[in-house]
């Protein structure tokens, strides 16, 4: 793999199905699976085959329609899980088991009553049981964002050894800082023998608001995959959104670092996914959400209509989204008036826009936006009590 490129990781058919009431039946997901390969993900952790039958023969099924795009099954450090993910598996053009066990303290002590040695072994254990079945086992670390460095560098270089080819350090309560979880992934490069021939990745949760700033400083450390979901769905607060951290390396060329990711799928894509799994978008979410391009401000109105570049930092047309849109409010200007006004055949001139801007913000302190009906009202209003004909 190129050294600047990022692999993407889609798991909103494993992770993101997890959170609860957003359940997709087998025909769902084989869409939602279909449109990520389209889309240019790297690889599709189409589900997790033990969990259900369901959930297997969804694996088993998108492994056979998807073309371009490695197929991935999560499994537990479990010789069964992972037997039931190869067999889910078998039909899949590049197939991955995704294995692994929690590392951190709290994990070993509170879910496994074991010892780091014990971790450690069964962490082996399942990346050589897995390496079986397939030629490319990812390794997860649960818990590594709380994970001491130096047991988790001594983790990563027995799994190595064992045969993973991808190494996934996962921030699994979304706890860690950008600058911690860019170190962690820094330290992992410099101290774990054999780093050099497998990816890092990247897998970063939303509790505090940090997932994609915290995915963004790993791969700025030297990670090379950023597992994520569209919209951001995932368990409690979510995970990486996979139409963030796509457009942040997109609009920092200075970075040197890309993706395959064809951009201007993303909105539709989010509409799919949201559409699908009946979970909405915060209106102000960053890229799909309906304000993403949208100006309310006069301030920022009149910046955008003489020139987009003075408020909009991408061109929505790289995303999907056919155009910026001025929303009329009480805290819109003459220019956004006089904009919108022209896009449904009134030209004004500078008196005619005076007069109706009067009767435009009688209007908009009655209600919380103004659209093109209520123009053509402001328009006849001012024809009625004014002297001043507009056609």
């Amino acid at each position: 793999m190129q050294d600047n490129k990022v692999q993407i990781f889609d798991t909103t058919l494993r992770d993101g199905e997890q959170v609860p009431g957003c359940k997709l039946d087998t025909s769902q997901k084989l869409i939602i699976a279909e449109r990520l390969d389209l889309l240019g993900v790297n690889v599709i952790e189409a589900g997790f085959p033990v969990s259900s039958p369901g959930d297997f023969i969804s694996v088993s099924e998108i492994s056979k329609i998807v073309k371009n795009a490695t197929v991935c099954g999560l499994t537990r450090a479990v010789k069964n899980d992972i037997k039931v993910a190869a067999e889910a598996l078998k039909y899949a053009k590049f197939p991955r088991i995704h294995t692994g066990i929690g590392t951190s303290d709290s994990h070993i002590k509170f879910k496994f009553n074991s010892t780091r040695d014990k971790v450690i072994e069964r962490a082996i254990g399942a990346v050589s049981y897995a390496k079986s079945f397939v030629e490319d086992v990812e390794f997860y670390a649960e818990d590594a964002g709380r994970t001491d460095n130096g047991f988790l560098a001594k983790v990563c270089e027995e799994v190595i050894k064992a045969g993973a080819t991808v190494l996934n350090i996962p921030d699994t309560t979304g706890y860690c800082l950008p600058e911690e979880y860019g170190a962690k992934i820094k330290y992992l490069r410099e101290n774990v023998k054999g780093i050099e021939n497998v990816i890092l990745s990247c897998h970063c949760h939303n509790d505090l608001g940090m997932a994609t700033a915290n995915s963004i400083s790993g791969v700025v450390n030297g990670a090379r995959q950023i597992e994520c979901t569209i919209n951001g769905i995932g368990e409690r607060a979510g995970n990486t959104a996979l139409e963030e951290v796509v457009m942040i390396l997109k609009q920092h060329p200075y970075l040197n670092l890309e993706t395959s990711i064809n951009t201007k799928l993303l909105y539709d894509t989010s509409i799919m996914v949201r559409e699908s799994m009946g979970m909405p978008v915060q209106p102000n979410k960053a890229i799909v959400g309906a304000n993403a391009f949208a100006h309310s401000s006069g301030i920022h109105q009149d910046g955008v209509i003489k020139n987009r570049a003075t408020y909009e930092i991408m061109d929505p047309e790289e995303v999907g989204v056919t155009e910026s849109a001025i929303v009329l409010t009480a805290r819109s200007g003459r220019a956004a008036l006089a904009y919108r006004a022209k896009k449904i055949g009134y030209e004004l001139t500078k008196v005619q826009l005076d007069a109706a801007y009067t009767s435009f913000l009688e209007f908009a302190d009655q209600q919380k936006e103004i659209i093109d009906e209520d123009i053509h009202k402001i328009m006849d209003t001012v024809n009625k009590i004014s002297k001043i004909a507009i056609a």
